[in-house]
């Protein structure tokens, strides 16, 4: 949550756009509000992308939208670069980061794998 609070505009109204397009699919939502951050470090190891870093936390299908490769073209991950670029634009409300931490946690116990 912490590394949320400094990347609130962008992150978060792609991931309010994900929600509104697709609001079952919450690892999408969660990729859409994580895939903008810099890179992070994994305790002891070096920076890298935040899907990387962060896939063992939220599970490797969050992983490989956040990094938006996979061996097959996923139609989520196409959502999701549209949800990115639509993000951009000022204006959209976006709530606030606390009000992603309940979905947060439940990805991350794993209640929404795919």
């Amino acid at each position: 949550m912490e590394l949320l609070h400094g990347h609130r505009g962008h992150g978060l109204r792609t991931a309010a756009l994900l929600r509104r397009s697709h609001p079952f699919d919450k690892e999408l939502q969660v990729a859409g509000l994580l895939h903008d951050l810099g890179p992070l470090r994994a305790a002891g190891g070096p920076a890298g992308h935040p899907g990387e870093v962060l896939g063992a936390l939220l599970g490797d299908r969050v992983a490989r939208l956040m990094l938006l490769a996979g061996p097959d073209e996923d139609p989520a991950q196409d959502a999701l670069r549209q949800a990115a670029l639509n993000g951009h634009h000022a204006g959209l409300d976006a709530g606030v980061v606390e009000d992603w931490r309940p979905v947060l946690e439940l990805v991350a116990a794993g209640a929404y794998d795919c």
